[in-house]
């Protein structure tokens, strides 16, 4: 099994620069199969002006630039190369060589599900303690299903924008029919308070929003600005109901079959660009709730503790479901004020 290459928070940038050049100094001198150009295929679901867009093209930066011109990942948005389902099982087929899931990995392990849970991750220092943790934990799931974990980066703070009616507390939300993600935690969640949840590929979003087959939805805001959602919704709440990391993920077979140079040099850029989605992220958090309020969506803080009060059946029931479920709450939960 490959192992992957992760760095303490602490770690500095230095270290993983360093990584990168003595990846870049042994690729340049392979002989053989490797002396050739490697081309890996990166493909999401990001439109243009997205985190994700922004954190893929972060980290194809790094690689090209980095790697002596020896490998180069190719990126692809806007479901190019397929929804969220369809770019795992390209994954697994190794007809591709990365893609950027976020809640739809609740689909391959429920262990990724600990995110699903409302409220459960505080900020960004807190996912980075939770990752340096339970690390292990998610990359042995992934490689469960097939997959290896090459680095973490962000989908973020979901917020909850429809056509019927400001959402101040979850009985507000009574009938709506609202886009899901595809995972089986987010449609329990929204079920227990009170809206009509639907599972639905992101690309789809936008004509069921304008068309009414869809109320509402719930994403970031950098998700929601670059599909233009605020165009076809009426109402912004500001919720903050669920965190979801996003995977820079690859075929556990494909990475493995990559030099253990090119690994590392994959996973250093994946480190590096957790840092630059971050920040970017934390950017965006303001200048896109602008862009939304221009739009003349109406937006209002919901009541967060009603949420939270609403929430208590949600961890009972992962806890009662998942092996292990309780155990991953705790330590999530504890984490949240470790220094």
């Amino acid at each position: 099994m490959t192992k992957a290459v992760t760095f303490p928070r602490e770690e500095s940038l230095m270290t993983i620069k360093a990584i990168l050049i003595a990846a870049s100094a042994a690729i340049g001198g392979t002989s053989g199969a490797f002396a050739a150009d490697i081309t890996l295929k990166f493909g999401h679901v990001g439109n243009p002006g997205s985190l994700f867009e922004a954190s893929v093209d972060n980290f194809a930066e790094c690689v090209n630039s980095s790697m002596g011109g020896k490998v180069e990942v190719q990126t692809f948005g806007s479901s190019q190369l397929g929804k969220d389902k369809e770019l795992l099982q390209r994954l697994k087929l190794e007809q591709i060589d990365f893609a950027l899931p976020s809640s739809v990995m609740s689909s391959v392990d429920d262990t990724f599900g600990v995110f699903e849970m409302p409220y459960i991750i505080r900020d960004r220092d807190h996912m980075r303690r939770v990752q340096d943790a339970m690390m292990d934990k998610f990359q042995a799931a992934a490689n469960g299903g097939g997959f290896h974990i090459v680095g973490l980066a962000e989908n973020g703070f979901r917020h909850i924008t429809n056509n019927t009616r400001p959402i101040n507390v979850p009985s507000d939300l009574e009938g709506i029919k609202l886009r899901t993600p595809n995972g089986v935690w987010r449609v329990k969640m929204f079920s227990e308070y009170g809206a009509n949840p639907t599972p639905m590929a992101f690309s789809d979003v936008f004509t069921a929003l304008q068309t009414g087959v869809m109320d509402g939805q719930e994403n970031p805001y950098a998700q929601i600005a670059s599909a233009k959602f605020q165009e076809v919704q009426k109402y912004l709440s500001i919720t903050g109901h669920v965190y979801t990391p996003a995977y820079i993920l690859a075929s556990q077979k494909g990475f493995a079959k990559l030099p253990e140079d090119v690994q590392a040099g994959l996973s250093a850029c994946a480190a590096s660009t957790q840092d630059f989605t971050y920040e970017r992220a934390a950017q965006l958090e303001t200048e896109l709730l602008g862009v939304i309020k221009a739009a003349g969506v109406e937006v209002n803080e919901a009541n967060k503790d009603a949420f939270v009060e609403a929430s208590a059946p949600i961890y009972k029931a992962f806890a009662a479901e998942v092996e292990g479920g309780q155990e991953m709450i705790d330590l999530v939960l504890g984490l949240a004020n470790s220094n």
